[in-house]
Parts: C-alpha cells; structure tokens; sequence
C-alpha cells in the first residue's frame, strides 16, 4: 500500500528512521488494529496510533465520558462530558490523522461477544479495568490467532504484556497464554477500582504509550515484542522490571 505525498510528509521521521523506513510505514498503513476501551490506557493507544498512521482503527468502549476522566484521559475535553467515549476517541483520532479510517463501537464486551468483536483485526490492544473482560479478549484472540498487547494499571504501578499462545519460540514451545499470566482469577478486593483508590494520573499515559510501543513493533517487525514477559513500571520510583512467565 503505497504512501501519498501528504502522507509522505506526515510519516517524515517514521520514513528516515533505521529498520522503520518506508516499507514499515506501509505495514502501519495496511494494518486493523482493534483497541478495546477508551479509559486511561486506552486514550494514549488511539493518540499514538493514530498518530502513527495505522490504515484501520477501530475503538471499542461501552462508556461515557465523565468529568472525572479528565484527570488522566487528556484526549476528552471538558464539553465531551456525557457522550460516548467510542465515538470521542474516534473524532480525536480522525482529527489528528485524516489519511486513516476510523471505527467506533459503543459496545461491552464479553465471552458472548468476543469472537465476533476482534475477527478480522491484525493486532488488538487490550486496556480494560474488567478482568472478565480481559479473559474474554484473550481466549478470543488466541482462537482467532491474533496477537494481544494488554496491559493493567494500579495506583501507582502499571504492567502490560503480549500475547501469542499461537506461536511458537525458538525452542519450539508455544508462547504463554492468559492463563499461564494468571493462573488463579484474581479477587475484586486485589484490586479495587480506581474511583476506590485512585490512580496517578501520568501513569496511564506512560504505560499506554508503552502498549501502542509494542503495537507499532508487532506490525512494523522492529525489535522484539513483550512475548512471555511482564513489564512493570512504578511511577513511584520511575523503575521498569521485566518478569518472565512460562
């Protein structure tokens, strides 16, 4: 899929960037990439791939936008309060890049809906506060063979991750899956919502950025993606660690 002049421009530092260049920009281009919620880590995915310039993006979020998402999600404005936050994060996206094509779906998703919700993407990105939620995406998307980039905040903390249980490593094993990341369901009083406790409002920003990271490595083929590691990040001392599971 070639770039038009405009494009060309736009993409400038993409194109003269070593292993990016003009072909990775093409693979951007070509790409559907679904980014399931439009809360804090959700926001800075549909920024920054927008920015990018991924072809097909399509944003899926139930909720609407509330006065105190403003704290943490900077692509709302104060007048957005009470709208849908699908078809807001849409108009920003459109806004910021208008060489892409992009979808809202003001929908909740679920075990029930799931598989049809990510069919047809190349790449999902997973920012929800639902843990049923995640476990739906993941069993769908490793059935759909569709690579995963999920990620979770705490009040202070965030941990993202990449999911390809489809795939397999050099030793021939397959890549973890959901489970082998939580083995055990976690309980609602691990962790509480943020309207309980809170949440620093540059974190979902950072680790967002970090997820629309490992997207942009996925499809463009640069480096090598967060596959069987936990990245956690701790805005209290601005220290990442990186965990292995198998």
């Amino acid at each position: 899929m070639n770039l038009g002049p405009e494009e060309t421009r736009r993409y400038a530092r993409h194109i003269v960037l070593k292993d990016m260049g003009g072909s990775g920009q093409q693979k951007l281009k070509s790409a559907r990439v679904l980014v399931i919620g439009a809360g804090g880590l959700g926001t800075p995915v549909v920024a920054y791939l927008a920015g990018a310039g991924i072809g097909n993006l399509s944003i899926l979020d139930p909720d609407t936008v509330d006065i105190s998402n403003l704290q943490r999600q900077v692509i709302y404005e104060t007048a957005d309060a009470g709208h849908a936050k699908a078809e807001r994060a849409r108009d920003h996206a459109a806004a910021l890049n208008p060489h892409i094509a992009v979808e809202a779906v003001s929908a909740r998703i679920g075990t029930e809906n799931a598989g049809d919700l990510v069919a047809g993407h190349d790449l999902v990105v997973e920012g929800t506060d639902s843990f049923a939620a995640k476990k739906a995406v993941a069993d769908a998307c490793a059935a759909a063979r569709i690579p995963l980039v999920t990620g979770a905040l705490g009040q202070f903390d965030g941990s993202l991750t990449v999911l390809a249980p489809f795939l397999t490593n050099a030793a021939g094993e397959s890549w973890p899956s959901f489970a082998a990341l939580y083995p055990v369901d976690p309980r609602p009083e691990d962790s509480p919502p943020c309207e309980e406790v809170g949440v620093l409002n540059v974190l979902p920003g950072i680790v967002g950025a970090m997820m629309a990271n490992e997207a942009i490595k996925w499809i463009a083929g640069i480096g090598e993606p967060l596959l069987g590691k936990l990245l956690i990040y701790s805005a209290r001392s601005g220290e990442t660690r990186v965990m292995r599971y198998r």
